[in-house]
């Protein structure tokens, strides 16, 4: 392999350890991304789900120091904030809370900036909120890349999202209700959308084999990027846990889901397990899989 290891720019925990939890240490944090290291990722975000406006001062800015404390900058170079601004429809929000779903708001995300070192390096939000465009115009100009995911978007919404600056589509295929419109629906919407980014998760549970086919297919390998979207369950045993907010079972197969809500809580599998299973698909290439595991996400972050 010719890449020091995989990007990746989902991952809410890893191995017990939930980065969105309030009573995070720096010491758990450190642990767990030398774990993470271990796992062949050479780069990560660590990702904040939609939390309390506490959670979000405290956790962020603990991260933040740690990483400049321990000269991490270049291998964590910020976080992955997904939420609060998403959608509060059951499907669209999926794991999350949604009491703690919020309207875009250039203020909100300037207090957070503000009170933990400009740590926000990616964003996700809904393409159909009302003001988001806004936002997304602000977030950018503060250095901030951003994703649409989480939603209920039209193509015209996620066109409109693209104009104002928007990079991404948060983990194409997924945040999304069960049922949905047959031609009318996010997943076509965002795949028409030329210039959008489309990250996946290719944990072998997320997405089927056939529309990861068709999302290389329709994107091309220079504009999708794989994500492990890792629970903190990764790297634990089969058995029930409560995980970023859910009272949810990891099976033996590693599809991690809450039987209540009909969702997955994000995955239990790391970047490479990720890329090992995409490589099993036989649909790209080593320098291909290099583009979508490494390269496309450096670029996008300004990295390379």
């Amino acid at each position: 392999m010719s890449i020091p290891g995989y990007v990746d720019i989902q991952i809410n925990g890893y191995h017990n350890v939930d980065f969105s939890d309030p009573e995070l240490t720096e010491s758990d944090f450190l642990r767990t991304a030398e774990r993470i290291f271990e796992s062949g990722t050479y780069l990560f975000l660590p990702t904040v789900i939609t939390s309390s406006e506490e959670v979000y001062l405290r956790n962020i800015r603990l991260m933040h120091d740690a990483v400049v404390k321990n000269g991490l900058e270049k291998q964590i170079p910020g976080i992955h904030w997904e939420g609060p601004f998403l959608s509060d429809q059951p499907g669209a929000v999926g794991c999350h809370n949604p009491a703690y779903i919020r309207k875009p708001d250039c203020r909100f995300l300037d207090r957070i900036m503000d009170h933990t070192g400009g740590f926000i390096k990616l964003m996700t939000v809904a393409a159909e909120n009302e003001g988001v465009e806004e936002l997304i115009r602000h977030a950018v100009s503060l250095g901030i890349t951003v994703g649409c995911g989480h939603q209920l978007a039209n193509y015209e919404q996620l066109q409109r999202a693209e104009k104002a600056g928007a990079r991404t589509l948060t983990h194409l295929g997924n945040g999304i209700p069960n049922m949905i419109n047959r031609h009318k629906n996010p997943v076509w919407s965002g795949l028409a959308c030329d210039e959008l980014i489309a990250t996946i998760i290719t944990d072998g549970h997320h997405l089927p084999p056939e529309l990861i086919k068709c999302v290389i297919r329709m994107k091309g390998p220079d504009k999708v990027i794989v994500i492990s979207d890792a629970s903190p369950v990764a790297g634990l045993p089969p058995g029930r846990y409560h995980m970023l907010g859910n009272d949810a079972i990891l099976e033996e197969n590693g599809l991690f889901h809450n039987p209540e809500k009909g969702c997955l809580v994000g995955s239990s599998a790391s970047m490479s397990d990720c890329m090992k299973y995409l490589e099993s698909l036989g649909l790209l290439g080593r320098e291909d899989l290099e583009k979508v595991g490494y390269y496309n996400a450096m670029k996008l972050l300004g990295m390379l």
